[in-house]
């Protein structure tokens, strides 16, 4: 349930509800502003998108992908036309079935995405290196080993 910004849910406490309105808006931002540091200039966000997805999960179908992306089929088609053009993708047999293809990365894909990961990595190694003192930085350590607990089951 989503609650506005002056609601608290029932049993939880008006901090816990502050800090998670706050910590989604951070994490939200922090992956925008990742996203903008390796933005490709010759590929839109949802090619970008498929091309990590594809790194990520290997060898998938089109329409297997679409629906990890939540769009439609033909949405899909269109980005991966477009990334294939790139020479990023490619489209073989499925050998389970031939009438399906399998898109996978080629080696220009794997090396854009380390490529991508490694100019996201560096920035934002900089940028805490820039903006926050040893103490910060040591404090931020501290935060983040307190928000692995939101990662337990």
């Amino acid at each position: 349930m989503d609650h506005t910004a002056g609601e608290v849910p029932p049993g939880t406490s008006a901090s816990s509800a502050q800090a998670a309105r706050d910590l989604r808006v951070l994490f939200s931002r922090l992956r925008r502003r990742i996203r903008e540091v390796a933005r490709d200039e010759d590929l839109t966000p949802p090619q970008v998108s498929a091309l990590t997805l594809v790194g990520k999960h290997g060898a998938a179908t089109a329409s297997a992908l679409a629906a990890t992306e939540g769009v439609r089929p033909q949405s899909m088609a269109a980005t991966l036309a477009a990334l294939e053009r790139h020479g990023l993708i490619r489209r073989s047999p499925d050998p389970e079935d031939g009438r399906r293809q399998l898109v996978t990365l080629t080696e220009a894909g794997r090396e854009r995405i380390a490529g991508d990961r490694q100019s996201r990595g560096e920035w934002l190694t900089r940028a805490l290196q820039d903006r926050y003192t040893e103490a910060e930085r040591e404090t931020l350590l501290e935060a983040f080993a307190l928000l692995e607990r939101l990662t337990q089951p």
